[in-house]
């Protein structure tokens, strides 16, 4: 299980994600595996837009707790953002890329962490497969 320093913006994060209707959101535990991030937060939007938002809103909440990106790296028109905080990182995809790039199967091995176990409805993410 993560670290209760990171537990707490990971949660924050997924509420955040969840609230503005993203699908498909997966938090993968790499704290065994790598020493770059102890999480990933992966989540599909529906458009460029809503990647937009998605983002704003995550940033939104986070800054009102303390914490800031280390490192923002593409835009919504690209159909995938990337935001470090450094024990954790957060992806924001289209469909379409996210297919493309497979984080998801890249870190099959990786244990998934229970999104209710951190405090958020995951029935949130059942309006899309």
């Amino acid at each position: 299980m993560l670290a209760p320093e990171v537990l707490e913006p990971v949660r924050l994060t997924v509420a955040a994600l969840l609230d503005k209707k993203a699908f498909q959101v997966v938090c993968i535990e790499l704290s065994e595996l790598t020493s770059f991030a102890d999480s990933f937060v992966l989540c599909s939007a529906a458009s460029d837009r809503q990647i937009g938002a998605l983002v704003d809103e995550v940033q939104r909440r986070l800054r009102a707790g303390g914490w800031r990106p280390l490192h923002c790296e593409g835009e919504g028109s690209t159909g995938w953002v990337l935001l470090d905080y450094g024990d954790f990182i957060v992806h924001v995809f289209t469909e379409e890329r996210r297919s493309y790039y497979a984080l998801d199967s890249l870190w099959g091995d990786a244990p998934r962490l229970d999104l209710e176990a951190l405090g958020v409805d995951p029935r949130d993410t059942a309006g899309r497969a």
